[in-house]
């Protein structure tokens, strides 16, 4: 039974213990990336296919006669078609509450840069203003205590619980969470307009869905409170970038931790990338990225696929 890992690079540097995966999946094969030529080649005659983003069309699952199983190194399924998975009899699996701990670190620390204007004091420091100043310190930038402010939480699954739990511990903020947009009204939350005009500081845990897609605009960044703070470790279309960039430029925000964008990587650019924006953190994808996370994935991953062959059904969406 042939096994192919066609984009391991996604999940590993070197750094991690690939062996559950070779015990689960003996006679795997794994690709650190594969191009878009050579999907289908490397899978052919495949049985289990593990991937983390690439795309998992119609066709390659239907060109892939032997295709058993599709083992994703993520959450997300957007990246395969669900429907033709099905349609085939092939076998989706995902993993999950993975990477929480490194998440959550994450937006912890991005919160206290942002607060403390780390970027902002250090260039002071490294382009010899501090030292041509005239007293020990400097207040050119506002810094703020967090204790008792509000954290409004959009998505409060796994990881919105745990980013809220360490703000609640470790900064003594208050948490407000946002009605799932769509959904029902929950005793005890707010719908988005209203969180966003109460929130000190946003953080977005929500998946990419129809009802999702931009929910953070123009119109919602100015309800927001002009020293506000948005962070976003979810997903990149779920804010309009260029929205977001003109609110921090008319000061509109206090500043935001932009860790995904809709593109990635972001080959044609960004509004987020001009040189002009104040107190942004633009992050590579990596809220995740964590040693730790990374290996809990491929371990999960593995047990996924050992379970599918004994006849389970772990971690399964088709």
């Amino acid at each position: 039974m042939k096994s192919v890992f066609l984009d391991f690079a996604t999940v590993s540097n070197g750094d991690l213990d690939p062996s559950a995966l070779h015990s689960a999946a003996p006679n795997m094969q794994c690709f650190p990336v594969s191009t878009e030529n050579e999907i289908a080649a490397r899978m052919q005659d495949a049985a289990i296919v593990l991937t983390n983003k690439l795309p998992m069309t119609r066709e390659r699952m239907r060109s892939a006669s032997e295709l058993r199983l599709i083992a994703l190194a993520a959450t997300g399924t957007n990246n395969v078609d669900l429907i033709a998975a099905r349609e085939l009899g092939i076998a989706v699996c995902n993993i999950r509450d993975y990477c929480t701990p490194s998440v959550a670190q994450h937006v912890l620390g991005t919160i206290l840069a942002l607060t403390h204007r780390f970027y902002d004091y250090g260039k002071l420091v490294s382009n010899g203003t501090w030292s041509r100043g005239s007293q020990f310190t400097m207040l050119d930038f506002p810094v703020r205590e967090l204790a008792g402010r509000q954290l409004g939480v959009v998505g409060y699954g796994a990881l919105g619980r745990a980013v809220a739990r360490v703000c609640e511990t470790a900064l003594g903020m208050q948490v407000i969470v946002a009605n799932r947009l769509g959904g029902d009204t929950l005793p005890g939350r707010y719908d988005l307009p209203e969180l966003l005009a109460r929130a000190d500081v946003l953080t977005l845990h929500c998946p990419l869905t129809s009802a999702t897609s931009g929910m953070i605009g123009r119109r919602e960044l100015a309800l927001m409170k002009r020293d506000s703070l948005i962070i976003n470790t979810a997903r990149g279309g779920l804010i309009d970038s260029a929205a977001l960039a003109d609110a921090l430029r008319a000061g509109q925000l206090g500043g935001a931790a932009i860790d995904v964008l809709p593109q990635e990587p972001p080959i044609d650019g960004s509004p987020l990338f001009a040189p002009d924006l104040p107190n942004l953190l633009l992050t590579p994808h990596t809220a995740w990225a964590a040693r730790e996370s990374r290996q809990r994935c491929i371990d999960a991953m593995a047990a996924n696929i050992a379970d599918f062959l004994g006849g389970g059904r772990r971690g399964r969406v088709v």
